[in-house]
């Protein structure tokens, strides 16, 4: 097996674990080839909205195992609630050991504030009957992806690549589109109010990194996208950041053995 990358600072977020969509056994292999000092957790790691004791698959509950093992052995892992996992904000400030369990957070990177949020804060859609509305488009989107895997299974019989038709139509709705650019403009405004050196944030599914300005300053606004569809990570090691993006290729069934143990675990476990 090869030796884990040691990594200052990791953040995940919507991770969407209980829906169909998500990639948790990906999400495994890159928790399991890392061991970084932090890891934050950037909300929508558990999906709520989703959540049916009728599907919770041994490879979702095998994510969360790892994330507390990696906090057994002292990685400091902090869960910043979002939308999908808001029940959890009545725990807010709860501390364990390792793990923490925050709304928000700042941290002090080499002199430089990091400002750390989920980012439903700046969506009208996540309140109130609009929230309604949001959790009935949640299950549509959910069937979306689950028919894009369906597609896929048959591409991948074909000997064709994997093709995200989801994502596809997502980033050809203006709406969309429209609604991703004022988020990032409107955090990175705020970070630069808060005189932030970066802002983080999840919530929207889309990785990026990119420097913001206006008039009274800028900031290095960054999203650390989804499990869903993009499969990605922020990483900051050396004073730099860097977004990760999960290949395949990159891992080996090695520990395929140790997956087929835990899985035997769990099923006895939720028998």
């Amino acid at each position: 097996m090869k030796r884990k990358r040691k990594i200052p600072l990791v953040i995940i977020s919507d991770v969407h674990l209980g829906t169909y969509g998500c990639h948790a056994k990906e999400l495994l292999q890159y928790l399991k080839s890392i061991n970084p000092q932090t890891l934050v957790l950037n909300g929508d790691i558990i999906d709520m909205w989703s959540f049916t004791k009728s599907y919770f698959p041994a490879a979702h509950m095998n994510v969360l195992r790892q994330i507390i093992k990696m906090s057994n052995l002292g990685t400091r892992v902090i869960y910043i609630t979002g939308n999908h996992d808001e029940a959890l904000r009545k725990y807010s400030d709860f501390v364990l050991g390792n793990f923490e369990l925050v709304d928000k957070l700042t941290l002090d990177l080499d002199g430089k504030k990091a400002w750390i949020f989920h980012g439903d804060v700046f969506d009208s859609s996540t309140k109130g009957y609009a929230k309604i509305l949001a959790k009935l488009g949640g299950k549509g989107y959910d069937l979306l992806i689950l028919i894009n895997s369906l597609i896929n299974w048959f591409r991948t019989i074909l000997g064709k690549e994997k093709r995200s038709y989801s994502k596809m139509i997502k980033d050809s709705v203006k709406k969309a589109v429209s609604f991703i650019s004022n988020f990032e403009t409107t955090a990175a405004d705020v970070a630069i109010q808060k005189k932030c050196s970066y802002v983080v944030c999840g919530h929207i599914h889309k990785p990026q990194m990119k420097e913001v300005e206006n008039e009274h300053g800028k900031v290095l606004y960054l999203n650390s996208g989804d499990w869903i569809e993009n499969l990605t990570a922020l990483e900051y090691k050396k004073q730099k950041w860097s977004l990760y993006h999960y290949k395949k290729e990159h891992y080996k069934d090695s520990d395929s053995n140790e997956e087929k143990v835990n899985n035997d675990i769990v099923n006895k476990i939720l028998s």
